[in-house]
Order: structure tokens, then sequence, then C-alpha cells
């Protein structure tokens, strides 16, 4: 072993997928992308919004499974159990994440490209339940979104193999229970509410009355020293000071931590460093982005010469065809 390969959300670009994997040297062999002397890990959202979902289901879950690459949970895989799974009476609801028009067009495309194929639909969320919400091996963390010591520790006394079941997912619904802080912040990281009657409407077609805060800036004193996210705040809230409470809930990664690797945040541009030893992945690929990776190979302080990456095309005739990448 060399290494680990890194690779952020994928969000159904699995093509686009296949190309990274053979640029960094991955061939498929018995229908798996192997490597001689390395693996990949991947960051999480393989699912929702792409056009090659099953695809990029099907890359992943067969290197996993036969070895070849280590995976963690993204609050994408996260949503799409939940959405899929009856409710308790108690809930007084039909399903644990409720079917809202929101909710609805989030998971739209990944329903509708397994559609004729129910029962392997089943099996990708039976398999969604063996991913662990974290990794830390070998010198080197991985999590979706954010990595909050005191949370894991929590998750880690239960769960020493940091895997959620759906008596944890069921209890994560009610906001007020410790399931529900360990799936929010460690999937989707730490969110400050934006002040009443402001909103972001943001570049994917949503609007947000919160805004992502990261989670390295030793002593921020403003929002502009959190926020973490393409979209710009509203006026000059960048400005605005942190309140006590605002600054209490966050999380912090020193410089002196192991290296980590995050997705989640959907940056744009060239893949760059937000902080010596964390690095971001996930580069919008859905959004005529690109698709990045981080070649590590045992290093302690990360190198931006080590990012991979293919950019997605907008033009249909430049992008891989499925009937290009057999999988069966």
């Amino acid at each position: 072993m060399e290494g680990y390969d890194l690779i952020g959300d994928v969000h159904g670009c699995g093509a686009t997928l296949a190309a990274l994997l053979e640029r960094l040297g991955y061939h498929q062999r018995g229908g798996v992308y192997r490597h001689p002397r390395r693996k990949v890990i991947f960051l999480g959202d393989l699912i929702d919004r792409g056009p090659r979902i099953r695809l990029a289901v099907t890359i992943a879950r067969r290197m996993v499974e036969e070895g070849e690459a280590l995976i963690v949970m993204g609050n994408h895989e996260i949503n799409a159990l939940a959405y899929c799974h009856r409710a308790p009476p108690e809930l007084a609801r039909p399903w644990l994440r409720e079917h809202t028009p929101r909710h609805n067009r989030i998971v739209k495309e990944t329903l509708e490209q397994y559609r004729d194929h129910p029962q392997e639909w089943e099996e990708v969320l039976d398999w969604f339940l063996e991913i662990p919400l974290c990794l830390e091996q070998d010198g080197l963390r991985v999590v979706h979104a954010c990595w909050d010591p005191a949370l894991i520790d929590e998750l880690r006394r239960t769960r020493p193999d940091a895997r959620i079941d759906l008596d944890f997912l069921t209890a994560a619904v009610r906001p007020d229970t410790r399931e529900f802080r360990i799936l929010d912040r460690l999937t989707r990281g730490s969110h400050i509410p934006l002040p009443e009657g402001v909103q972001i409407h943001s570049g994917d077609g949503f609007t947000r009355r919160s805004f992502r805060a990261h989670f390295w800036a030793r002593a921020p004193r403003t929002w502009g020293d959190v926020v973490f996210q393409p979209d710009n705040l509203p006026g000059d809230l960048e400005r605005r000071e942190l309140s006590d409470a605002e600054r209490g809930r966050l999380s912090y990664y020193g410089p002196d931590e192991p290296p980590l690797f995050i997705g989640h945040y959907w940056c744009e541009g060239v893949p760059a460093l937000p902080a010596p030893n964390i690095a971001c992945l996930d580069y919008s690929a859905v959004k005529f982005g690109r698709l990045v990776a981080y070649r590590w190979s045992g290093e302690a302080r990360l190198d931006a010469n080590h990012f991979v990456w293919i950019r997605v095309p907008r033009e249909e005739q430049a992008r891989p065809q499925p009937w290009e990448i057999d999988c069966d």
C-alpha cells in the first residue's frame, strides 16, 4: 500500500467517476476498479441529482465490498434512508423523513433511476446502513462534513465501528436527541441561522435561511470568519459579530490534528486547501464543476499539488456515455 485516493461527493456523476478512477490508475478487473498499490476512500453523497446514480453506487459498492475502497456516510445517504423507511406510530407521520415538495425534489432523480430496479434499491438501502459515519486510520481522518471530537467520542462509546442502525436513525428524527446531534453535525456540519426575513437564493435552486460554517478558525469574531459555501452572505452580514451562543455551538479542528478529509460544501474553482491539515473534496461535480480526488501517501502536511480532478463537461456529446462503462 502506497496510500489512499480520497474522492469527494459524486452525486450520481457515475461516468465521470469511472473516468477519474482511470486517471488515478485504477482499472476494471472482474467488474471492479482496482489499483495494485492504492485504495480509494469515498466521502459520501454518492446519490441524488446526477445522471448516472446507479452507476456511481455500483462502482463504489463493488470496490468497498471487494476491499478496494472504504467509504463514509453522507447526508444524502442519511436522507434516502429516512425518506424510504416508515416512521413508528408515535411520530404521527408515515415516513421518518417527510415527503415534502423540497424533500421529494432532492431524491427525485435517485428514485427515478432505480424505479425499474426495486430489489436493487432495497439492497442499496441495506448497504447504506453498513457505512460508518467517520473513519480514523493510518494517520488520517475522514468524515463527510465536520469532525467534532466530542460527538465522535460519544458515538464510539456505544458504536465503536461508527455505524448506525434503524433505531439510531429513528431517534435522530427528533432534534432534542444525541442521535440527531451526532448525525446532523457529522454529515451536515454547522449552520448559523440568518436574521428574520433574510434568505439566500442558492445556485442549486433552493432558498436557504441559514449558512454553512466551517470549523477550523481558531478565534472567529464575525460571520465572515466562518462562512464556507459558494453563496455570498447578503448585504454586510459577513461583518456581523458572532454571538457567544453561535461561537459556542461551533466545532474546532486545530492545526496540530491529523490530516482530515471532508466533502459536503460544494466549493468552486480550482481545488485548494482551506487549512494545512484539511482538504475539502466537494467541488460541485453535479453542477458542472470538478469531481476531485486527493492522492494521500502518508504526509502530515497536505499539499495542493496532490489534488487530481476531472471537469464535468456541460456538452452532452463530451460526456462519457453509460454504454462505454460496463460494470455488468
